[in-house]
């Protein structure tokens, strides 16, 4: 497949947030073996990897809670272990996936008092919480204790308290994590308004479509390092590919070469650049004649299909597609 060196989104001399050689393990295990990354200004970007792969660890060591054993990080122009925290809180913004919200104040309350935490005056507070109520959707809901609130407006709050201060950098951890159709649909237009207005954003999220919607840039964490980043569009283009899922009525066949079963379909194992001649091959097989086919899907080369392949990607696959290094 097409490579190309995509190790680094960053087009301004001074990226909003830089970290290079980052490393960190727990127990002798290492989780962080080397992570590059840059995040322009007012830009987003999609931290996509499985769970457990050390995302939630990368976005604590970037925000100044856990840090690393080796490596530097710049957030803002400033080190965030080096940086008295006063100064850095002030800089950055944290949603962990954790909710962090006060369950015995309301909504407004909440945000006030978490402003003046951040070190605004009362009147920014309640200003700045007016601001976001309306921003996130809960002005019904201003007056209700935080307790109180459904699953989704808890997670709106909580996204909203990392806000207050207005952050130029702001991390968000699956936010939209068990929250409704409605409050992720709020969440998704706040990040795409913070990021207009000048944030700059780190997002992680198992959502694909989320990503999409946000039109982020994007970094891939595989084995401890980003192996690829880069603009949605051309990470589609260079790893999304075309596949064919086919589905049977009753005992489908025991082997096809080329084809392997995943979920009791019939995947094939190789780039598809032609659906319809490998449909066509595929039922000229001896091993096909007594199949009953119900179904055949033609997958078209999209997001979901580009992180397939890129988590598939091994440490050689990494160093051989000259992604992750980091440099400028």
């Amino acid at each position: 497949m097409e490579r190309s060196n995509m190790n680094t989104v960053a087009t301004e001399e001074r990226p909003a947030l830089a970290c290079r050689s980052v490393t960190k393990a727990f127990g002798g295990r290492a989780v962080l073996k080397g992570v590059d990354l840059n995040l322009p200004q007012g830009r987003i970007l999609g931290l996509l990897g499985k769970n457990g792969t050390g995302k939630s660890t990368l976005i604590s060591a970037l925000a100044g809670l856990e840090e690393p054993d080796s490596g530097t990080i710049s957030v803002g122009g400033h080190d965030p272990y080096r940086t008295p925290s006063r100064v850095f809180g002030r800089i950055v913004g944290l949603a962990p996936q954790d909710l962090g919200i006060y369950p015995n104040l309301t909504v407004r309350d909440n945000l006030r008092g978490f402003g003046g935490i951040q070190g605004l005056s009362m009147r920014q507070a309640r200003s700045r919480a007016d601001e976001l109520i309306e921003l996130m959707g809960l002005r019904p809901q201003a007056a209700t204790r935080a307790r109180d609130l459904s699953g989704g407006q808890k997670r709106r709050l909580h996204t909203a308290i990392a806000l207050v201060h207005r952050p130029r950098v702001l991390f968000l951890d699956e936010p939209t994590v068990g929250a409704d159709v409605e409050a992720r649909t709020g969440i998704l237009a706040m990040v795409r308004t913070m990021a207009e207005q000048g944030a700059s954003i780190i997002y992680t999220t198992h959502y694909l479509q989320e990503i999409e919607h946000l039109d982020a840039a994007l970094a891939f964490l595989v084995d401890g390092r980003i192996s690829v980043q880069g603009p949605l569009d051309e990470v589609v283009r260079l790893y999304a590919k075309a596949s064919l899922r086919v589905g049977f009525v009753g005992r489908p066949p025991s082997h096809v070469e080329g084809w392997r079963m995943v979920d009791g379909h019939l995947e094939p194992d190789h780039p598809v650049s032609n659906p319809e001649r490998e449909i066509a091959e595929l039922f000229r097989r001896p091993s096909m004649q007594d199949a009953s086919v119900n179904d055949i899907t033609v997958i078209q080369p999209d997001i979901e299909s580009a992180y397939r392949t890129i988590m598939g990607m091994d440490t050689d696959d990494m160093r051989q597609s000259g992604t992750g290094n980091g440099e400028d």
